[in-house]
């Protein structure tokens, strides 16, 4: 019979692969997309995912700060972005 602790370490460690796993694939997003609001979406999931990995850690007071600090700074950098790119909205026929 599994005791309740080893439950909660398998519990634990499938949550930890599946963040991990998910961080990395954001990751290489980051580096692959050609668009930049894209790259900046999948960055903010990255960062999402390293936060959730310090809290799995027992260590909250780094994610806290990494949602904060990191990922607010990384949503006002996509604005700007968004703001300063040269775009042409409504493009003739046929264009995509």
């Amino acid at each position: 019979m599994i005791g309740l602790e080893t439950m909660g370490e398998a519990l634990k460690m499938a949550v930890f692969w599946v963040l991990a796993i998910s961080t990395v694939f954001f990751a290489v997003f980051v580096v692959t997309a050609k668009d930049i609001v894209r790259a900046g979406l999948a960055l903010i999931m990255c960062m999402f995912g390293i936060a959730a990995l310090y809290i799995l850690l027992n260590a909250q007071f780094l994610g806290i700060i990494q949602v904060l600090v990191y990922i607010g700074a990384i949503g006002v950098l996509i604005l700007f972005a968004v703001m300063l790119t040269k775009h042409e909205i409504g493009g003739g026929p046929g264009e995509d």
